[in-house]
């Protein structure tokens, strides 16, 4: 029997949503919203009638801990969904094959992240990432691509009914890596501005916190963002990125440039400012 839904659980749904899109609250700052997260994990009532609601409201829960709170995605079509066209237009750039570059870039940087399913699926794993990474991994998929292309005797003409990722490696193999404005500032129709720029987005959203000084400096992954690429690793671009066998890993599961040696450790306490900005 299903237990009665009262105005004060409706009241309480409402605002453990409003938390949830808010960007830098954290149930371990505020006590209201510690214990509704609480009553969202122990209370199946409550938790099925804050996930209708969000449902309706055009959101998706991608789950609820005492440490980051609730972890909101965007429905298709939603109202809050950022599409890739709008992150485009922001970034002052336009076009199909802008879209697409941006697209395979925040790819790579998951694919990079939690390049192997059991790193997924192990919720105190924290992966690591840098712009050099991003880069070399983007330009290496280009490179394999190609030599697909060239076996297949596609030549410089790629088949209109190639995948995604097929039909990109052109324009970005094509793009430079790095080049400056007139004011001496990292161009953003570079390779290294594009991936910079989603770098620092995916930061603000709290999915990735600074873990290294400089331009190419690393980032680590926060459990947000692995709750967020748990629904990523559903896309068949996802798949097909993985399946190249281009994401490079050692022994340790780390990324192989540079050696895990130079990678900065994590910080014991650290905590994940930020949620996915709906």
């Amino acid at each position: 029997m299903t237990s009665a839904i009262s105005l004060d659980d409706a009241e309480d749904a409402a605002k453990l949503i409003a938390f949830g899109m808010r960007p830098r609250q954290r149930p371990a700052k505020d006590r209201s919203y510690r214990a509704l997260v609480v009553k969202y994990r122990t209370e199946s009532s409550f938790r099925a009638l804050v996930e209708r609601m969000a449902r309706g409201l055009g959101l998706k829960i991608l789950g609820a801990r005492e440490d980051i709170g609730l972890a909101l995605a965007a429905l298709p079509n939603s109202v809050y969904e950022t599409k890739i066209e709008d992150y485009v237009r922001v970034a002052k750039q336009r076009g199909e094959s802008e879209r697409l570059l941006h697209g395979i870039i925040h790819l790579a940087v998951a694919a990079l992240a939690f390049p192997r399913p059991s790193d997924l699926a192990n919720d105190g794993y924290t992966g690591r990432v840098s712009s050099e990474a991003v880069d070399r991994t983007v330009r290496d998929t280009c490179d394999l691509l190609r030599e697909k292309a060239a076996a297949t005797e596609a030549g410089d003409d790629t088949p209109a009914d190639a995948p995604e990722l097929e039909r990109v490696w052109s324009a970005y193999a094509k793009r430079p890596e790095a080049s400056l404005t007139k004011d001496g500032r990292l161009a953003m129709n570079s390779t290294k501005g594009m991936i910079a720029r989603a770098l620092n987005f995916l930061a603000d959203q709290g999915f990735l916190a600074v873990a290294g000084a400089g331009e190419d400096g690393w980032y680590r992954t926060t459990a947000r963002y692995q709750l967020q690429v748990r629904e990523l690793a559903a896309t068949s671009a996802f798949d097909e990125l993985i399946g190249l066998g281009i994401v490079p890993l050692s022994s340790h599961g780390t990324l192989r440039v540079p050696a895990p040696s130079d990678m900065p450790a994590s910080r014991d306490g650290d905590e994940e400012e930020g949620l996915f900005h709906v």
